[in-house]
C-alpha cells in the first residue's frame, strides 16, 4: 500500500509538472510556426526583445573580448557591435538556421504542444528551457511576460549559430 502511495504521489508531480508545461509549450509551438512562417510579427509578440539582446550583446562582447590579436579593442568596441549584432540576430530568419541545425527544416512536422511540453525543462527560477534530448543542455530560454505568454528570453546555444542568411 505505501509503494502505491509514493508511486501515485510521484505520478501526479509528474503531471502537475507537465501541466505547468503546457501554457509554454503552447506559446513555443506558436513560436516555431512563425519562425518556419517568417511571420516577424507573431515571432516578435513571443520574444523579449530587450532580455534577449542582453544576452546575446553580453555573449558576443565577452567571446570578443577573449580574442587575444584584438582583445583590447574588441572590449571597447564590443559592446556597441554586440549590440548592433544583437538587433540584427533577433529575426525569425536567424532562428530557422539554428532549428535547421537541430533537424528542423522547412520540410520536418512541427511537434505538437504536448510532444514540444516534453522538451520543456522548469527551471528553478520560474523560466522554462528548451531541450533536444532528455538531460541534455538547455538552448533556449522563456520567461512567463506578465501578460501570460511565455516568451523567448534566453539562447544558451553557440553563438555560432546565429548567422544572418544572405
Amino acid at each position: 500500500m505505501r509503494v502505491a502511495l509514493i508511486v501515485l504521489m510521484a505520478l501526479g508531480l509528474t503531471a502537475c509538472a507537465t501541466v505547468q508545461k503546457l501554457p509554454a509549450a503552447n506559446d513555443v509551438h506558436a513560436l516555431l510556426i512563425s519562425i518556419r512562417d517568417e511571420d516577424e510579427a507573431t515571432f516578435d509578440s513571443l520574444v523579449d526583445r530587450p532580455a534577449l539582446q542582453r544576452e546575446i550583446a553580453d555573449r558576443l562582447a565577452a567571446e570578443g573580448a577573449k580574442d587575444k590579436r584584438y582583445g583590447a579593442l574588441a572590449s571597447i568596441l564590443a559592446p556597441g557591435l554586440a549590440q548592433l549584432a544583437g538587433d540584427s540576430l533577433i529575426r525569425p530568419s536567424v532562428f530557422r538556421a539554428v532549428a535547421e541545425h537541430y533537424g528542423y527544416t522547412a520540410q520536418t512536422k512541427i511537434p505538437n504542444v504536448l510532444e514540444i511540453s516534453q522538451a520543456l525543462r522548469q527551471l528553478p527560477d520560474g523560466r522554462v528551457c528548451a531541450i533536444t534530448k532528455k538531460d541534455g543542455p538547455c538552448l533556449l530560454d522563456f520567461t512567463k511576460a506578465p501578460d501570460g505568454h511565455w516568451k523567448l528570453s534566453g539562447f544558451e546555444g553557440s553563438t555560432s549559430m546565429l548567422r544572418l542568411k544572405h
